[in-house]
Parts: C-alpha cells; sequence; structure tokens
C-alpha cells in the first residue's frame, strides 16, 4: 500500500490542463492543411487529381478543401510542385453543419456553436453519449475511448459513455455506416428519448472517407440523421474531439 501511494505521489497530476490551458500537441501532429492560393498556377490540378477522397475542389475558381472528406494523408502536400499546400497544428476542426466544413483558402473555419440555451441547461454538466460504431476501422473509436483515461478524463466535464441508448442524451459515431449497420444504428437512434443530440466523429462518419460511394456504406450518418456536430479526422485526435464536445456545450 505505502508503495503504490508514494508511486502515486511520484506521478503527480497527469490530466492535462486544456481548455483552462492551450494544449501541447506532438510535433508530428497534422491539423488542418492550408493553400497559399498565391503559389498555385490555376492550370495546376496535381493536389486534386492526388487526393484519394477528392477533398480538395474549386470553387470559383479558388481552391477548397472539404475537411469532411479530407483523410490528411498528405498526398496533397507531396504531391504539389509549388509545396503551396502545408499542415498547420490547429487542432479545432469540429463544425456545426456539413457545409462549414468545406473551407476556401483563406478563409476562417467556423468553430462549432454551442446547443441552443434548452439544451445547454439540460446537457452542459451531464451528458451522456452511446457511442455506435458503424463499420468502423476503429481507429476513431480509440481516440475516442482514450478521453476516458486519466491525461483527458473526460468524466471531469460531466460526459460519459454509457452502455444502453436509453440511458443516453445522445450518439456519436463512428464509422461510414455500412449496409448491414444501417438499421441498428437507426433503431439504436429511436432509442434514445428526446432531446437529443447527433454527433459525427471522423471523414467515414461524416461523407464516408475512403469507402465514399461504394454500393456496401451509405456515406455516413449525413443523409441518415440530423447530425448536430462534425468532428473531422482519419481520425480526429482526442484533443480535437474533445474540444468539439466542450464547444457544442458551450464550454468553451
Amino acid at each position: 500500500m505505502y508503495k503504490a501511494l508514494r508511486a502515486r505521489l511520484r506521478q503527480g497530476h497527469q490530466t492535462i490542463a486544456f481548455p483552462k490551458a492551450p494544449p501541447q500537441m506532438p510535433d508530428r501532429f497534422r491539423g488542418r492543411p492550408l493553400i497559399n492560393e498565391s503559389a498555385c498556377p490555376a492550370e495546376c490540378h496535381d493536389c486534386m487529381e492526388a487526393c484519394p477522397t477528392e477533398a480538395i475542389v474549386l470553387r470559383e475558381g479558388k481552391r477548397a478543401i472539404d475537411l469532411g472528406r479530407c483523410i490528411f494523408c498528405e498526398d496533397c502536400i507531396n504531391t504539389c510542385p509549388q509545396q503551396a499546400i502545408a499542415p498547420s497544428q490547429d487542432y479545432r476542426l469540429a463544425a456545426s453543419s456539413r457545409e462549414e466544413l468545406v473551407v476556401e483558402n483563406g478563409a476562417e473555419l467556423k468553430l462549432a456553436r454551442a446547443l441552443d440555451k434548452e439544451c445547454r441547461r439540460l446537457f452542459s454538466r451531464s451528458l451522456r453519449l452511446r457511442q455506435v460504431s458503424a463499420g468502423g476501422c476503429n481507429a476513431c473509436e480509440a481516440d475516442t475511448n482514450v478521453l476516458s483515461t486519466i491525461t483527458y478524463d473526460l468524466g471531469r466535464f460531466g460526459i460519459q459513455f454509457v452502455a444502453s441508448p436509453r440511458h443516453a442524451d445522445g450518439l456519436l459515431i463512428t464509422g461510414p455506416v455500412t449496409q448491414n449497420m444501417r438499421l441498428a444504428l437507426e433503431k439504436t437512434y429511436a432509442a434514445v428519448p428526446a432531446p437529443k443530440i447527433v454527433i459525427a466523429v471522423g471523414a467515414c462518419a461524416i461523407s464516408g472517407g475512403l469507402f465514399a460511394g461504394h454500393e456496401e456504406v451509405n456515406n455516413g450518418a449525413t443523409d441518415l440523421l440530423p447530425v448536430d456536430l462534425f468532428i473531422p479526422g482519419c481520425p480526429p485526435h482526442p484533443i480535437t474531439i474533445l474540444d468539439g464536445l466542450l464547444r457544442l456545450l458551450g464550454r468553451i
């Protein structure tokens, strides 16, 4: 017992200070990719052709990145002959609508907005989520589960994952929603008592990711359920997920 106490004292306080203090992201972290439009020749489309998910699109002659499709693979960065695309360290990626995830060069990403006043009153201090893996590869699921560890301590914000949708306030969905998971997802959503919220985590849950357009997937949850929060990534970093959840609850 004394050995355990001594070890605990040596370890000290391990929970990160976020959101009271900015998180320390690792050097290899790749956040929102940025395009230097002035360095891009109008006739060059190498980055668009290299993107495996067609996340780079043209809008009125300007390139835009669809963060809901982007898997942060850096193929566009490695392909660009002008080196006009670079990753940033910005972990804040969550948005309140699917359209706001398509960001033109130079434009600011509209970060997720808080729920309405009544929902904040109900959920801001106590939010129970049922996580549904709708055909995911387990990457987004792993980064979601790690939020319950001592490093992030999701419970200190009153947010917990529960086993039954009847005990939940909403769903957190990962995966592209395969055909054999569609009915299960819809039944799980129906079992959550109203009012309820839906959170799509990862490129697959938002747009289908690498599997978009395949006959065995439904291109994510966007067209099936009313999604309140979109958290891009492949997978999104735990801090990105936590930032989105806290913004949704009006805690940031």
